[in-house]
């Protein structure tokens, strides 16, 4: 897949690196307790994966990304790891993982683990240990601090800083034998590693290196920027109508992060040079920052998952839904786009396990849903960087009509029910109605294999409601519609996998304060492709100055009906289009 180097400028390259595969990759998010059930108890397993990855060879994709499979008392749906060097019962055994990593290699397809190491959950062996007493060994391994001078513990603002937890509430619980708090970014079943122990540093590096050996093709690095604290732990800002205050400038990207990061690739991939992908997540990472993340020659993550473009229609909060300005998104992502031009790589994606459903949230559920899903692919995949599909996301599937709070499986959405119920904020159906657009449950509803009972996912209720439309949109249904969305995700990756200026061409952004449509230009050499996506449920006239010349160009792909040759350049309800031409290099800058 190796191709010829991420482009510079109009027109230009830089050399090629066999180790940037990952460049013309599509990479494809599974949550296995939502993805297929092969044993009947309602959750799904690693052998369901096993058994569909032909359906995932049909779509393409190169790499597959496993969320958490570990074992794990499941307080945050996998991501609270108690072993880190082994299979949870609930999705098989390391066997099961041999084969599917087996089958997968067999097919051409890598695939990648979940990282989890800025926590690990409180009945994690490491833990047990520095919970033991003040002199464990191990008490440093993680973050503990007593009550603030002068208080009692337990007694209220005695915690050791003002911090809010992501999740709600105190960042710190208090340990009743020691008298002595513990620090948890996420639920207090998720206690944070101290990494600025290098011996906590060392036994991660050496977990890394055992799941390599095993044959993984590399991580997603779960919150990795926050992993470095500032060791004095000073107090944060208040939030407003909050009982606690926000400690993110603390500890996102930290002191010490590229030291620790840098420290990590030395350790687990030096010696394995160009077989594997390295992605961190990390929340609140600016333009800046993520080039110096992503810089090839400063040897710390290949690239990075950023939020900027996700929180674009929240308020003072992820539950205060605003809507989207599509200009808003234009400027997010033209300054990543921008940002990492020169050095750098970008990740793109607009749903994951975190996310709500793209085609509920930017695009049109209901009478246009095709069309949108179609559209908001094709923006997304004509970027330059790697495009991540979540599962489901190549069907159209939407966000679920929740209808009680005992529907909702996710701990941050409990959560904020009681907190938004409990401190009067909301009424209870108007946190419901918060819940219902902004959950993570809505990505994490069993994925819609056919029209059966339970969607074919299972032969047992599932663990989570099904969405009730599963009877239309489903993968069986997609696969022998020619016109699905899951056939326009082929065409998609199929044209990145076929066409050197999707993957290395320069990015150009067009009609920036256009409110209704999506337009930007790529370039290499004399080739260019004009992108074009309609977000909105009107005609929309593209007002390009030479929109006749590209009205006469190659329609390389669209999501509706081939407009009439040469027609002007008009947008249909949440149409995508992209036109390819050619010109001469000395014409292709101007």
């Amino acid at each position: 897949m190796p191709g010829p180097g991420a482009v510079t400028g109009a027109g230009s390259q830089s050399p090629a690196s066999a180790d940037q595969w990952w460049k013309s990759a599509v990479v494809y998010q599974i949550y296995p307790r939502s993805f297929a059930d092969s044993n009947s108890d309602g959750v799904g397993d690693i052998r369901g994966i096993t058994a569909k990855l032909d359906y995932l060879v049909k779509l393409g994709v190169d790499v597959l990304w496993l969320s958490p499979v570990y074992p794990s008392p499941q307080a945050d749906h996998g991501y609270d790891i108690s072993d880190y060097q082994d299979i949870d019962p609930l999705f098989g055994s390391l066997e099961d993982l041999d084969t599917l990593l087996h089958a997968a290699h067999q097919r051409g397809t890598r695939l990648i683990m979940d990282l989890v190491v800025n926590h690990t959950s409180d009945q994690h062996p490491w833990f047990v240990e520095s919970r033991s007493g003040t002199t464990s060994p191990r008490r440093d391994w993680y973050w503990w601090r007593p009550p603030r001078y002068g208080m009692q513990p337990g007694a209220p603002g005695a915690e050791p800083t003002n911090w809010s937890s992501i999740f709600s509430g105190s960042a710190w619980q208090l340990d009743d034998d020691s008298g002595e708090y513990y620090l948890h970014l996420f639920s207090r079943k998720q206690p944070d590693l101290n990494w600025e122990n290098a011996e906590v540093r060392h036994a991660v590096y050496a977990m890394m290196r055992w799941w390599l050996d095993r044959g993984i093709d590399g991580f997603r690095m779960d919150v990795i920027n926050l992993i470095s604290k500032n060791p004095s732990l000073p107090d944060g800002h208040h939030l407003p109508h909050q009982p606690y205050a926000d400690g993110s400038e603390h500890y996102v990207c930290g002191p010490r992060i590229h030291d620790f990061l840098q420290e990590m690739r030395h350790n687990v991939f030096a010696d394995r040079p160009g077989k594997y992908l390295t992605v961190g997540e990390m929340p609140g990472v600016t333009v800046d920052e993520g080039r110096l993340f992503t810089d090839p020659a400063r040897g710390e993550v290949d690239m990075v998952f950023q939020f900027e473009h996700v929180q674009l229609d929240q308020g003072d909060t992820k539950w205060d839904y605003v809507g989207l300005d599509l200009r808003d998104l234009k400027a997010s992502f033209g300054r990543w786009q921008a940002g990492l031009a020169e050095v750098g790589w970008n990740s793109l994606y607009w749903n994951n396990h975190d996310q709500p459903r793209v085609v509920s949230r930017y695009g049109d559920d209901g009478r246009y849903r095709v069309a949108s899903a179609k559209m908001l692919a094709t923006v997304l995949h004509l970027h330059r960087g790697t495009p991540y599909i979540f599962q489901g996301e190549e069907l159209g599937m939407t966000n679920v009509p929740f209808e009680t709070l005992d529907e909702f499986r996710d701990i941050e959405a409990l959560n904020q029910y009681a907190e938004m119920t409990g401190s009067k904020l909301a009424t209870p159906d108007e946190a419901l109605a918060a819940l219902r657009i902004m959950s993570r449950d809505n990505g994490r509803t069993p994925m819609q294999w056919d029209a059966g009972p339970w969607a074919g996912f299972s032969m047992a209720r599932p663990w989570i409601p099904i969405n009730p439309n599963y009877t239309e949109i489903n993968a069986e249904a997609a696969i022998v519609d020619p016109d699905s969305v899951f056939h326009h995700y082929r065409k998609l990756i199929e044209l990145r996998h076929s066409e050197p200026v999707v993957v290395h061409g320069s990015f150009h952004m067009l009609l920036p304060h256009d409110e209704q449509i999506y337009a930007f230009l790529r370039r290499l050499g004399g080739v260019e492709l004009l992108v074009l996506g309609n977000f909105s449920s009107a005609d929309a006239v593209v007002d390009l100055p030479d929109a006749a010349d590209w009205a006469g160009a190659d329609l390389l792909l669209g999501t509706q009906p081939d407009p009439e040759p040469g027609a002007p350049l008009v947008l249909r309800p949440w149409e995508g289009r992209v036109y390819r031409r050619a010109r001469e290099v000395g014409a292709a800058g101007r």
